[in-house]
């Protein structure tokens, strides 16, 4: 069977659950047993988002491998590969979905086809030619799209298309599904649109003119959507269904409300009440198999994992301190603050999150959390309220979880404050600083580009028997996933230090490398170079998460 294809775009404005809907569709695919998986396409001018600040761009999801993007395919012709591990945050939400782990070559970006396109005009692919946006660059994202399907062996390869329909920037993709879904028999490809239905407070009404301009703009790229997904406060009437159906050209069955849901969890089962499963299995001619589904395809299983979350044990809630330098927006931890809930749900908790600006510390803010987790980060910004919340976890003994920044200034915090070394501090902060207690991971000090040259993808860890980050994984060897530059320097660790008690809980295969640092005792202070979160599951939460609010429900004596 050839592949199938499932475009899913949006349109009236951005963040109103693309990626959510796509990850779901995906999921009724798999309550279905297809073979599936999810690409994504951004239209920015960046080759991957690494680069990008996470308060203007939302999280930097790392993949579990590193893959090298070679636009001639091995020709030696002078052109290095680039490497590239960092995608955007919808990532997290597709493998939190399916349970996959998807490969870096499927979030495409502008950046990539356009760079494609010039080295292989500078290359001599195209002598003789004018090389334009049609059809060079749109042979570069149809290509791209197709070998994934095919090499993956895909039932059904699903496509989402980052901004909105109108967007100058998403031109280039909207024309690349029109030739696609005009080369491939009708029933190979499918149209998702995802809109808004906003609520008008003064009125009282849902108000569907919004999404009927969206269809416009997107029929007028030659265009017609199969199915609307229409997002709002509240379930869409049968007069606005009607409306939007009739205006829209689509069949009213076709037109699914996406209402406000306790937990984006539950959205799959939302779908499948509305018959979303059977109608885009019925368009695309797709014929459900009899497979013997694994535990994370099951609808049942699914559909009880859900009741986990729905429960909201608001009688039973964790304070977790969040401080960081990107509080801004929620967006920039979406994958922390996923496995945060993952583990209190699963512990019978609601997490209730204090977000801290370390700018600004308030020790205040601080009193009333039950556990702090010191979050991941770049630059010198706010640094020295970060090293504060670790200091003050040391001092109060306050359940603690360091991720990757929070760990190397967790460290700084326990020199500066058990070591005496009142001036220790990252190279990345300060390079004159007396105690380097953080520095360069070696060969990291003369890499002069910025773009996917850290230390990325999934790597081996080895654990010490005995200590807090063993006892969560109950594993010698686990592998998680790494974004730094920077890291460790263990030999500023005081081995004869009685007041504090810090060990190594885990090092790289070579041993060279310090994966993680904690607190000996009773106090759970851990500190980990790794990304936990990014394979944390709401059917399976990640082990040091896991630990960590049972760390935080044991020290306040809940149950």
């Amino acid at each position: 069977m050839k592949p199938k294809f499932v475009f899913v775009t949006g349109g009236v404005m951005s963040g109103i659950g693309k990626g959510v809907t796509t990850a779901s569709i995906a999921k009724l695919f798999q309550f279905r047993g297809f073979n599936i998986s999810i690409a994504k396409i951004d239209p920015y001018l960046n080759i991957d988002p690494g680069t990008l600040n996470p308060i203007e761009h939302g999280e930097c999801f790392v993949a579990e491998d590193v893959w090298m993007f070679d636009p001639l395919e091995g020709e030696n012709l002078g052109f290095k590969p680039v490497r590239i591990a960092e995608l955007d945050q919808d990532f997290g939400t597709y493998e939190r979905f399916t349970g996959q782990n998807i490969s870096p070559s499927h979030n495409i970006t502008s950046g990539q086809i356009y760079y494609s396109t010039i080295v292989k005009e500078r290359a001599g692919r195209y002598l003789g030619r004018t090389v334009q946006l049609i059809p060079h660059c749109t042979n570069e994202v149809i290509k791209r799209l197709g070998k994934t399907a095919e090499e993956e062996d895909l039932d059904v390869l699903l496509v989402e298309c980052g901004g909105t329909v109108g967007d100058f920037e998403s031109v280039l993709f909207l024309e690349s599904f029109r030739q696609m879904r005009l080369s491939y028999p009708k029933s190979d490809t499918l149209l998702v649109h995802v809109t808004l239905v906003p609520y008008l407070e003064t009125v009282g009404q849902l108000k569907s003119k919004p999404t009927q301009h969206s269809v416009r703009a997107l029929q007028s790229g030659g265009l017609q959507p199969d199915v609307l997904i229409c997002r709002s406060k509240y379930p869409l009437t049968p007069e606005v269904k009607r409306k939007i159906s009739l205006f829209s050209n689509i069949k009213e069955r076709s037109v699914i409300g996406s209402p406000d849901l306790d937990s984006i969890y539950n959205l799959p089962l939302e779908f499948e009440n509305q018959n979303l499963g059977d109608i885009v299995c019925e368009k695309l001619q797709l014929t459900p198999k009899l497979v013997e589904y694994s535990k994370i395809n099951n609808f049942s299983e699914w559909e009880k994992m859900v009741q986990l979350f729905d429960k909201k044990p608001k009688d039973k809630q964790l304070i977790i301190g969040m401080p960081g330098k990107y509080t801004d927006i929620s967006d920039s931890y979406v994958s922390i603050n996923e496995a945060l809930k993952h583990a209190c749900f699963h512990n019978g908790f609601e997490p209730k999150i204090e977000w801290i600006n370390t700018e600004q510390l308030i020790e205040d803010r601080l009193d009333k959390c039950d556990g702090i987790l010191l979050t991941p980060g770049f630059g010198s910004r706010g640094v020295e309220g970060m090293i504060k919340c670790a200091e003050y976890s040391i001092k109060n003994k306050i359940p603690y979880l360091g991720i990757c920044f929070g760990a190397q200034l967790m460290y700084v915090a326990y020199c500066r404050t058990c070591l005496g070394l009142e001036k220790a501090n990252s190279t990345e902060i300060n390079q004159n600083t007396p105690y380097p207690v953080i520095n360069y991971l070696e060969g990291q000090e003369n890499k002069i580009g910025k773009g996917g040259t850290m230390r990325l993808g999934a790597h081996e860890i080895k654990l010490v028997k005995g200590t807090k980050l063993y006892n969560a994984y109950h594993k010698d060897v686990i592998k998680e996933r790494f974004r730094h530059r920077f890291h460790i320097i263990d030999r500023f660790i005081d081995k004869s230090d009685k007041d504090c008690g810090l060990v190594v809980s885990a090092r790289d295969m070579t041993g060279n490398i310090v994966n993680a640092i904690e607190i000996k005792g009773e106090h759970f202070m851990v500190g980990v170079q790794f990304h936990a979160e990014f394979k944390s599951k709401p059917y399976k939460p990640s082990p040091v998460y896991d630990a960590f609010i049972k760390a935080i429900i044991e020290n306040k004596n809940l149950t």
